[in-house]
This record gives C-alpha cells, sequence and structure tokens, in this order.
C-alpha cells in the first residue's frame, strides 16, 4: 500500500500537475471535449492533490458555493482509498469554510462510492459531456 499524503492549495500551486491528471483521466479516458473540461472555474476554486509514493496520482477542486468537482484518480492508482482520501479533505474543507452542505455531479458509475462517504443523490438522472450524472449532496450540520 502507497502512501498517500493529499495537498491543498490554489490553481497557481496545484494546477500544472493536477491538470495532467485531469487531461489524462477526463480528456483522454472518458473524452471529454477540452472546452468542457477547461472551464476557467479553476484559479476560484481550492484544490486538491493526491501523492502517492512521491508522485500525484489524483486530483479534486472545491468551488467557492461548495461543490466537490473534477474529482479524478489516475487509472493505475484506483482502488487504493485516493479517491476517498481526495473526497474528505474537500469535505473537511468545505466544513471549515463554514458551508452547511457540500454538493456534486456524480457520474452514475461512482454513486455508490459517493453514497459510501455519506452522499445521497436527487433530481433525475443527466448528460454532462455526454456522460450520465446524477446530483447529490452531503449536510455538514446537525
Amino acid at each position: 500500500m502507497p502512501r498517500i499524503e493529499i495537498r491543498e492549495g490554489d490553481w497557481a500551486t496545484l494546477g500544472a500537475a493536477a491538470g495532467e491528471i485531469r487531461r489524462a483521466v477526463f480528456i483522454e479516458e472518458q473524452q471529454v471535449p477540452l472546452e468542457e473540461e477547461w472551464d476557467g472555474r479553476d484559479p476560484d476554486c481550492l484544490h486538491f492533490l493526491a501523492i502517492a509514493d512521491g508522485r500525484p496520482v489524483g486530483t479534486a477542486r472545491l468551488l467557492p458555493d461548495a461543490h466537490i468537482g473534477r474529482v479524478a484518480v489516475l487509472a493505475e492508482a484506483r482502488g487504493l482509498g485516493i479517491g476517498a482520501a481526495l473526497m474528505r479533505a474537500a469535505i473537511e474543507a468545505a466544513r471549515r469554510h463554514g458551508h452547511p452542505c457540500v454538493a456534486l455531479a456524480a457520474q452514475t458509475h461512482a454513486l455508490a462510492f459517493y453514497e459510501n462517504l455519506g452522499f445521497q443523490a436527487f433530481g433525475d438522472e443527466f448528460l454532462d459531456a455526454g456522460i450520465p450524472h446524477r446530483n447529490m449532496q452531503l449536510p455538514l450540520r446537525g
């Protein structure tokens, strides 16, 4: 089991490594169009970078409105708990910033992953970048 470290920072600090992971996972693997992946919101977000044995292998971002997005783990690093570690870091950051809940749009194949973290799906399934998604939320208070 590799040693996993989660770094938290801005796009200027973590963007090069995070962007490379997102390019590999979303653009190459999932065929998300460039213009949909690079939405211009990264400078306004808090970013998380997972490092396993000294190598960047996963990323996520927290938008100012407490939406978590762009959760990506390189294929060779999946199944090691990296996605869950990234999510826990993003949830804790939202809690520190006083948000009452966090939300995300989950690819439907990942619903169980987010449900295991306490998220609940709501609303109808929809397509984002041609991929089926559902909205999910997790209350942070009460």
